[in-house]
């Protein structure tokens, strides 16, 4: 009963086939075809002046020159930014689970070792420092900020009991601009929200 159904299913196997082989004869024979119509060769390219060849359209044969490894330029700035990454990179990190974690309370004042690393890497580096130390400098708290309840930060909080809140990105940024002046601007549009000082 077996040999039946065997049979029965020889056709359908056969149309298959033929079916795949006409697909990939027509696959293997037609040309390669560019995938955009601005890439299509003309066919009066012999005809065109050598000054008009020069001109900003794109061919297939003049692909767009990407950023590549082997472009020292670029490799160049790919090791600056890693490098660069790597130095800054301990202290988003620490700021990030100060502000986001439930390492701190609102209002708490940050640990010894913490407010050490903050007015060291950050504090310091603010365009504004002096103004926001003040009368001078008691110690790094977090909290909510005044005008946008859902937000914490950081907060300068000062001898006479005041306090004022800093941006740590605008730290970093001055910090960068500071280290590594040549490639400063570039880093900070590629890696800092924008809006964000």
């Amino acid at each position: 009963m077996a040999a039946p159904l065997l049979l029965k299913g020889i056709p359908l196997l056969r149309l298959r086939l033929q079916r795949y082989n006409c697909l990939s004869a027509r696959i293997v024979s037609s040309p390669c075809r560019p995938w955009c119509a601005a890439a299509e060769p003309t066919g009066h390219q012999d005809e065109v002046s050598s000054s008009e060849k020069s001109s900003v359209v794109l061919t297939v044969k003049d692909p767009p020159k990407y950023h590549r490894w082997d472009d020292p330029d670029y490799r160049k700035w790919k090791d600056k930014e890693e490098e660069m990454l790597r130095d800054i990179e301990p202290i988003i990190l620490l700021v990030k689970e100060i502000l986001h974690s439930s390492r701190y309370m609102d209002g708490e004042r940050l640990t010894v070792a913490d407010e050490e690393i903050v007015v060291e890497k950050l504090l310091r580096h603010h365009p504004h420092s002096e103004d926001k130390i003040g009368c001078g400098f008691d110690c790094i708290m977090v909290d909510r900020h005044p005008q946008f309840r859902h937000s914490r930060c950081l907060f300068v909080v000062r001898t006479d009991g005041g306090w004022i809140d800093f941006s740590y990105q605008k730290c970093l940024r001055a910090y960068i601009r500071d280290k590594y002046p040549s490639h400063a601007e570039r880093f900070i549009r590629e890696h800092f929200k924008r809006g964000s000082g």
